[in-house]
């Protein structure tokens, strides 16, 4: 078995390819909050969802917003949802607020997004960049007989009762070099 066919495990659950990263490093929401609560000067917790996301479905207090990447106002048709287009500054926006030695913890909505975040950190150069699996929202419940089926209602930040809200601090607000708060 090569090591790109091995099942990658945590927390007891094998982790979808789409949330595995070249890393190899992972939390669950859990597992960063406690990280970041033991060493707030050296963990930090980067949100890489949308602004919209951010703002309107709610973040872990402490989380500064960097998105990854942004949706546009277009369909596809092809995957059934709407066009994901990468953030071109998220490198750079990540190298003026983070130095080399401190320990990156990305949450998403649930584990996709962070993990591409991480992917790109570590081809960066960045080292300790973990991806909180569960991510915000946490994963979809599978189960046909609950009225929580196809819901995130299951693990993540904010199921996980981690403090989280939806007021804005400017100075975690992700704001595009073109614009000013």
């Amino acid at each position: 078995m090569s090591n790109q066919e091995k099942a990658v495990i945590h927390s007891g659950k094998q982790l979808p390819e789409k949330k595995q990263t070249r890393l190899g490093l992972y939390v669950t929401a859990q597992e960063a909050y406690e990280m970041w609560k033991a060493d707030t000067e050296r963990v930090k917790i980067v949100d890489v969802r949308t602004p919209e996301e951010y703002y309107f479905i709610g973040h872990a207090e402490m989380a500064r917003n960097i998105p990854v990447g942004f949706v546009k106002h277009q369909w596809n048709a092809d995957k059934k949802e709407p066009v994901f287009v990468p953030n071109a500054d998220f490198i750079s926006s990540i190298n003026s607020q983070y130095s080399p030695d401190n320990i990156l913890l990305l949450i998403c909505r649930s584990g996709g997004r962070s993990a591409l975040a991480v992917n790109a950190l570590a081809q960066a150069g960045f080292k300790n960049v973990y991806n909180i699996i569960d991510g915000m929202e946490g994963d979809l419940v599978k189960d046909p007989g609950s009225v929580y089926d196809g819901k995130r209602m299951m693990n993540g930040w904010k199921n996980t009762g981690l403090p989280w809200t939806y007021e804005v601090n400017t100075e975690l607000l992700w704001i595009s070099a073109d614009e000013s708060v």
